[in-house]
Parts: C-alpha cells; structure tokens; sequence
C-alpha cells in the first residue's frame, strides 16, 4: 500500500504546507497445511511514516498572545479557525517505522483443538514540533523518540463435541519494553516574550532583569542571575528518559451448556496479573522555573518597606536601616510619615511582593523528581478475577435473544511525561520527614504519576436476527467503571488520575436492508450517556455529576450501496454513507485556564468554573458524508474515485491549553472536502 496526498493547510510562518500524507506499507502471509489436522499460518508486515503533521490552530487568544504579536510574531486568527492558515518557525517532524511478525499453528487432535499464537511488534517514533504554534520562537525544539517492543503468546484449547457441553481454556502473556527520550526546550524569543508577560503581569513593577537582580539581592548577590544563568535563555529546558516494563499473564476459560435445544448458557472466568516497572530520569535547566518564589514574598516585603522608608527619608534608590523603619512605624518622624508608612508604604511594598507569585504561570518546566528513588521504588504489581455469563436463546432459526453480565479490568498505568508527581501521601511524607529531605524539590506538586486499576461491570440484554434480505442487531446496556483512568493534557504534559466513578447507559442498533439484489442499505444509531458519579481530584477541579468530554449522546451512520454486475463479468459499485453526531463538548475542561491563589497554591473557584466553562461551551456537532465510486475488472484489479466530507463540513477534533500561553486555546482542525482516486490489485 502507498498512500500520499498534498496538505491543506498553509503555514506562513515556514512557506510549507501541513497535514501532508506520506507513508507506505508492505503486508504478507504464508500457509502451511502439512495434515488435514495441523495448519501453520505466517504473517508479516513493514511500513513506514514521514509527515509534516499536524496543523493546530488558535481558538482564543489572550494576554501572552498580544506578547507574541507584539515581538513581530504571527498567530491566526481564532474567528476563522478554518481558513487553513497556521504559523510555525520549522516544519514538524513525523517519522514512524513499524513492523511486525505472528505465527499461528492450530492443531486438531480428535475433538480438541489446540491454537498457539506468538507475535513480536516494534514501533519507532521520532517527532519534532514548534510547540507554541506561531511565528515567535518561544518553544525552540520539542522532540521525541519512543520505541515499543511489544511480544505477546496465547495459547487455546477448545473443544467440538456433539455433546450439551463444550469448553475453551487458554492463557496470554504479554511484555512490552517503553524507551523514551524527549527534550523540550526554550527558543530564543522567549526572554522577550517573558518581559513583556512580566510587565503587563506586575502593572510595570517589574520586568526579567529586575525580578533577576532582586532574586539575587535577596540571597545576598545581586549577580548572581547574570550570564548563563539568566532567566528565560533559548536552550534551557527540560531532557527527559523514561523507561517502562509491562509484563502481564493472563488465565481464562469458558464453557457453554446447552440447557436445551435453543437455551444455551456461558459462563466464564479470567484472571489477570500485570507488573509494571519504570524509570523516569528528568533534568531541567530552565533557572526560573527552579526557583521558589513563595520563599522569597517575606524577605522582598521587608526589602520594599525599607527601600520605601528611604525614599520617605530623602533617600531615594537607598534601603532604610531597621532603626530608621521602626522609628517611622511608631511615628518617631512624626505623624504624617506614620500614617505614609502605614497606609501607603506598607501596603504598597506588600502587594509588590505578593505580586511575584503571578509569575509561577512561566514555571512550567519546575525540577523533576526521579524515579525511582528512596521512596518510590518505580514499580506497580496488581491483579484481578473477571467473571462472564451469558444466557442465550433461538427464538427461532432467524432471530437470537440473549442477556449478560461481565467485569472488566484495566491494569494500573503509568504517567511517562514531565507532569508526572509523587501521590499526595508521599509529598507530605517527603515535606515532613528528615529521612527524605534529599527528595525535595522547589515547586514539586503531587498527583499523576500513575493511576490505579479500572474495575468495570457491564449488564447487556439484546437480539440478533438475520433473514433473507437483511439484519437487526439491537442492545441495551448499563457500565460502571470504578477507578476510571482519566488522561488530560495539561499545555506542558499530562495529567493521569482515577475518577471515583463513571458510569454509563446505551443503546444500539445496526441493521442492513437489501430491497434488491444489488442495493445494501444500512443503518446505526447508538444512544449513549455517560456520567462520572464521583471525580473529585481531576485535573481542574470537581467532575462529579458531569459528563465526560468526547461523547456524544446521540449518533447514527446511514449508508447505501449499489454493487451492478455486467453481463462480462466486471462490476461498478457505489457507496455513499452519512454519519451525524449530536453536539458534545471534546473535553471536561482546560487545566492551563486555571488560576491559582498566591497564598495557597490551590486554584480559585472562580478559575474552576472557567476552565470548565471555556471547554464544555465548545461543542461540536458531526454531519459528514463519504462516497465512491469504483470499477472491478475481471483480473483483480479495482479502481476507485472518492471524496470525503463531501458536503465540506469543518470541526474542531481536539482543543487544548496553547503551550506556555496561559488563557489561550489552540485546536486541530478536521479536514475539508477531500478527494482522491485509488487502485486494488488482488490475486
């Protein structure tokens, strides 16, 4: 297969143009049937990716956006979100090279059949973006390579009796080795872009090199951010490694009785074990981001009020002894500069101060705590038993009614990305406890460096029927998921945490119709309405009561196909289908809208119901239509010409905090009317 297209979407921040396809694959398989009772089946395949991929767009602009514009950079414009025009410094890089290789043997032994299946899969990724998505260099480089080595084997026996009862056993291995470097670093507008952030933040107070000489001043050498060790400078950043090993097994079996000719009952049992191991090795050179500013609103109040004294006094530019200041406070200079000092010095020098801890929005790349360490061995180990059973009956040869009940699991995971934080348990034991004073770090927040397991259970009841001219499908089913897993992006990295609860109710049914020989008519419609009963600790506040972003409530596909046979044999066939998604908000919230209180570190409420605001009031709603049209010719060969989004019906198809621009927002665009033409050949 090869498949290449030109983009859509032009950059004029780089010249090129984005959303490009470029990639091919190679695809094989090999049978060998040496009895009739043993079959060896041998599969393999290669392919490779290289992209200029994926073209994101401003959807709200905000303060650090009137930065960017003003340092000459570019962003679009959020009004016309699909005019098809972005900015970047350099083209993305998007180079993916995957194979792999199974074997299935299945055996017959009288009744028993024995199936072995082993496979090996590698996946290597290398990736680059201009991360902030404008023509400022504000993020010079975000780069990643990850490899995936994934070898799993199963093995099944089953039976084929004539008898009431027939079984299946089996067991599954699986192993998968993670190694991941990233580097995202600083670009060379960025000192700039932080001046101007720092002005408008402060009302003028202060700018880069003052809040530099007065970092230093306070810890007793006003040069000591001078040099390399400035603030902001393009290169600093964070180099990040992490490593992963997931080893798992799995014990299942199952057994289905025929209780009488049309009644059949299943049950089955499966239990799971996964252990995980993982390292993570993260320095940051980013200076600011390593600095506690809380440490420092004290001694720089005291500083203020002193240098504010000395002004009183007729010093400007001086800093006023601790004589000097107590005399004034208790009106040795008399009462007018006590009141001045009360009224205006004190508070003035206080909010000044205060006033530094809004600046904690430019410590996005704060020091790392490694894993593992003497706290956090880097290693998780659970298990679980999961329980099915199904009750089955033939209404008659056409129609199958059946009812069932299932648990689910889903292993702990593991957050490999620089958001990944100690529990909460482990930052109070490592802020309170002496034996770990080494594992502390300025600015180390708690919170997303796993979640634990998902336990799930499903109630189903439905019907299958197949006639003649056509099928129905329906179900009605109920889900609740505890320890739901919940991945959000943050701006910088990820958020991993465990909901409380979700739940959801749903009903679908799928369909097929042919009124003649040659036409198909189908037909899906699935209700769905899902809830977290319970998500205090999202990354952005209370969940719980609301509804889970990306979901919509109600979706259908409709299609149609005409499938003509000439009189030599050749054939024309025409397919169209039409999908439709109710409005739904893409995301619960918007972690990077979030504002946090100067005093205790914790985001205002205020800023809760905006950053949840902001993401459920973009909704979007899905009409799209697909059609082809495609001549079969006697020797294999197909030829198809097709378009997509026919009716050129433009989505968001995911929104997210802008990196490092706090109050923007940025989205990928879907695609336009496409088209195209492509070419089959069997034999």
């Amino acid at each position: 297969g090869y498949n290449r297209r030109d983009g859509y979407v032009q950059d004029l921040g780089t010249g090129h143009k984005e959303n490009e396809r470029n990639r091919w694959f190679l695809r094989g398989q090999m049978l060998f049937e040496p009895t009739s009772d043993l079959k060896v089946r041998l599969i393999g395949d290669y392919g490779k990716i290289d992209e200029n991929c994926c073209a994101v767009v401003n959807l709200q602009r905000s303060a650090a956006s009137s930065a960017i514009l003003a340092l000459g950079g570019h962003l679009n414009d959020p009004a016309t979100p699909f005019a098809d025009v972005t900015y970047n410094n350099t083209d993305s890089t998007n180079k993916v090279e995957n194979w792999g290789l199974s074997g299935q043997v299945d055996y017959n032994v009288g009744p028993l059949k024995v199936t072995s299946i082993t496979a090996y899969r590698q996946t290597h990724a290398i990736t680059n973006q201009d991360s902030d998505f404008s023509s400022a260099d504000l993020l010079g480089r975000n780069y990643q390579d990850v490899k995936f080595d994934t070898f799993t084997q199963e093995l099944r026996l089953n039976t084929d009796w004539d008898g009431p009862l027939n079984v299946l056993a089996g067991a599954f291995y699986f192993n998968e080795k993670v190694d991941q470097s990233n580097q995202l670093l600083l670009g060379n507008d960025f000192r700039n872009y932080a001046n101007l952030l720092i002005q408008g933040q402060s009302a003028g107070a202060f700018n880069v090199a003052a809040v530099e000489q007065l970092l230093g001043a306070l810890q007793g050498n006003p040069a000591l951010y001078t040099g390399t060790n400035r603030f902001f400078l393009g290169g600093q950043g964070m180099t990040e490694a992490y490593t992963l090993k997931d080893e798992s097994y799995s014990l299942f079996g199952q057994a289905d009785f025929k209780i009488a000719d049309r009644l059949t009952l299943t049950g089955g049992v499966n239990y799971t074990h996964d252990s995980k191991t993982f390292t993570a090795n993260v320095n940051s050179t980013d200076i600011f981001s390593g600095i506690q500013l809380s440490n420092f609103v004290t001694p720089a109040t005291n500083l203020f009020i002193a240098q504010g004294v000395a002004t009183a006094l007729g010093n400007p530019g001086g800093v006023a002894t601790s004589t000097e200041i107590q005399t004034m406070a208790t009106g040795g200079y008399g009462t007018a500069a006590q009141t001045a000092y009360t009224n205006t010095i004190v508070p003035t020098a206080t909010a000044t101060a205060q006033g530094l801890l809004g600046l904690t929005a430019l410590q996005f790349l704060p020091p790392f705590l490694n894993v593992p360490n003497t706290l956090e061995p880097g290693k998780l180990s659970d298990g679980h038993w999961n329980w099915t059973a199904r009750l089955a009956y033939d209404v008659n040869d056409n129609i199958n009614a059946y009812a069932s009940f299932a648990t689910g699991y889903k292993a702990a995971s593991i957050n490999l990305s620089r958001d990944s934080r100690p529990t909460q348990g482990d930052l109070t034991t490592i802020n309170t406890n002496a034996a770990y004073v080494a594992l502390r770090r300025a600015n180390l927040t708690y919170g997303s460096r796993f979640a634990g397991p998902e336990e799930s259970t499903v109630y189903e009841a439905g019907m299958k029927a197949k006639w003649s001219n056509g099928t129905a499908n329906v179900a009605v089913f109920k889900q609740s998921i505890k320890g739901f897993q919940s991945n959000i992006f943050t701006g910088t990295g990820f958020f991993l945490a465990n909901a409380g609860k979700q739940s959801a109710f749903g009903v679908e049914f799928e369909g097929t119709y042919k009124p003649a020989p040659e036409l198909t008519m189908s037909l899906a419609l699935t209700y769905l309405d899902p809830k977290y009963d319970s998500f205090q600790l999202s990354a952005f506040g209370d969940l719980s009561g609301t509804r889970p972003g990306g979901v919509t409530q109600f979706a259908s596909v409709a299609g149609l196909e005409w499938n003509h046979e000439f009189s030599n044999g050749q054939r024309v066939i025409f397919h169209a289908d039409y999908r439709h998604e109710d409005a739904f908000a893409l995301v619960e919230g918007l972690p990077g809208l979030l504002v946090k209180n100067p005093l205790t570190g914790q985001p205002t409420s205020a800023s809760i119901v905006a950053a949840i605001a902001a993401a459920t009031s973009r909704k979007q709603t899905i009409d799209n239509v697909d059609g082809s049209i495609t001549y079969a010719f006697n020797n294999g060969l197909e030829v198809s010409a097709w378009g997509r989004n026919l009716l050129n019906k433009r989505t968001i198809l995911q929104i997210f905090d802008s990196p490092a621009q706090q109050g923007s927002i940025s989205g990928y665009p879907s695609e336009p009317l496409t088209y195209g033409v492509s070419a089959r050949f069997r034999w």
